[in-house]
């Protein structure tokens, strides 16, 4: 089937997730020329936070690279872009606050987070043979295959809906600590939102991408049965 009606659905999605990408970067060089008025360095923020929380033993580090902020579950650090790491925008802060925002999530065993630990060994596993099952499947016109690609593909799809929360949480954390701990005041407070927002507008679009995908394979398994 070269066609399927639920692709129209899928171009959409495909078209809000490029736009989101566009957005969370324009957002972020937006903000990124606003200084905080607290002139505090990413570095600094995340550090603060993480040892106002207790987290002592967690680093932060810098990373080459734009955007490619993160935190590491495995060796317990949080890992900031150059820009972040030495920034004293709002951009900068936002960011760095996000990022400790999932090494207190880990501290304190928030349950999306765990689950989504959990699973990515499945998933990382799952999400390489699923592809392969469902083109052959389709290749073939084994429903079977499809079947069972389509499990293997959910998995996928539900670590997808999982990191939502994950994301939406530490990004509302990060806005709480900013303020609680005058590290931005009030008229800051929509500069950060803008950044987290669109941020999270990226993980929505992967998110709706994979449940649209997953809604045809599942219309294709069932309509080849009921053909059989």
């Amino acid at each position: 089937m070269l066609f399927h009606p639920m692709d129209i659905f899928i171009f959409l999605a495909f078209g809000l997730s490029l736009w989101a990408q566009f957005k969370v970067k324009g957002t972020f060089n937006q903000w990124a020329k606003v200084p905080a008025g607290s002139s505090l360095t990413g570095a600094e923020v995340a550090r603060r936070i993480l040892d106002s929380q207790g987290l002592y033993h967690v680093p932060v580090e810098p990373v080459a690279g734009a955007l490619t902020d993160h935190y590491d579950p495995l060796s317990k650090t949080v890992r900031l872009s150059e820009p972040v790491y030495y920034g004293h925008s709002i951009a900068a802060l936002s960011v760095a606050a996000h990022e400790v925002g999932h090494a207190i999530q880990h501290q304190q065993s928030y349950g999306a987070l765990v689950w989504r630990h959990r699973m990515f060994p499945l998933v990382n596993f799952s999400s390489g043979i699923a592809p392969f099952l469902l083109l052959l499947g389709f290749l073939l016109h084994q429903t079977s295959l499809i079947g069972f690609g389509i499990i293997l593909f959910s998995a996928a799809v539900a670590f997808q809906l999982i990191t939502l929360p994950v994301e939406f949480n530490a990004s509302s954390r990060a806005k709480q600590l900013l303020l609680a701990q005058g590290m931005i005041v009030h008229q800051e407070e929509r500069g950060v939102k803008k950044v987290l927002n669109a941020a999270a507008l990226t993980y929505v679009a992967a998110a709706l991408i994979s449940v649209l995908e997953l809604t045809k394979f599942v219309m294709i398994f069932f309509q080849g049965n009921n053909e059989e």
